[in-house]
């Protein structure tokens, strides 16, 4: 019997029957794959802490036709605090189910990855606002999916003055332009700083700085405006937080 080692974390569970778990991993090497934990729920089972939310590790598993089985789990980090905390586990869920979006099956991952394991990593500080933290993790995650607004220059005249958003023509726009779009919105230059470092920096310092108040509210409003016009799915996670956070 062969088996293969991947580095992954866990970003669904269901339970399958009495004993056994059905898990989404989500792995550098192969993307998103469905593995399946037998015996997982017993008491005395060595899968059993492998096979949580956020678990992230080396699987050892053997591949099937369609899916994996479960054979051995080395788990590097269980992001316990995350689990015990209530605005972090609902924050957590969210990245979770926005990384399930965006990753493919037998598709390479290793940025996806490496942003969710920094993303729940920044979660445990304190001293960063969980909303920022949302903010770097969305538009970051446009970032690697080729996906983000272009907020270097007027997406129309390419002028560096740029003065407002808009998030039908997927990025700013200067003033000499804003006849010409009908949905832009004022963005103050702090606010196109910190996505233009967002978008260009590497995921190991993503999480090293902090906004004001005014610029992070300014912020989540236009990733707000540009989510959901460019993504149709609706994520039961996130109805969740923002009813926790009203």
């Amino acid at each position: 019997m062969d088996f293969v080692v991947l580095t992954g974390m866990v970003i669904k569970v269901s339970d399958v029957s009495e004993y056994d778990k059905r898990l989404v991993i989500l792995t550098k090497e192969r993307g998103k794959i469905v593995a399946f934990a037998k015996g997982a729920k017993r008491p005395k089972s060595t899968l059993m802490a492998g096979t949580r939310l956020f678990a992230f590790g080396e699987f050892t598993l053997y591949e099937g036709k369609d899916s994996y089985s479960l054979n051995k789990v080395d788990i590097e980090n269980f992001f316990t605090d995350i689990s015990n905390d209530v605005d972090a586990m609902c924050y957590g869920c969210y990245f979770l189910e926005f990384a399930d979006y965006y990753s493919r099956e037998n598709v390479e991952s290793t940025e996806i990855l490496k942003l969710l394991y920094q993303t729940l990593r920044a979660l445990l500080n304190k001293k960063i606002p969980n909303r920022l933290i949302k903010c770097i993790f969305e538009l970051k995650m446009l970032t690697i999916n080729g996906e983000y607004p272009n907020v270097f220059e007027c997406v129309l005249c390419k002028s560096k003055e740029v003065k407002r958003f808009s998030a039908l023509k997927s990025g700013t726009i200067c003033n000499n332009c804003i006849n010409q779009i009908s949905d832009s919105v004022e963005i103050e230059t702090s606010t196109v700083y910190t996505m233009q470092f967002i978008i260009s920096t590497s995921i190991e310092k993503l999480y090293t700085f902090l906004v004001k108040e005014n610029v992070l509210s300014e912020f989540e409003f236009i990733l707000r405006r540009y989510l959901n016009l460019n993504i149709e799915k609706e994520f039961n996670s996130l109805k969740i937080l923002n009813t926790i956070l009203k």
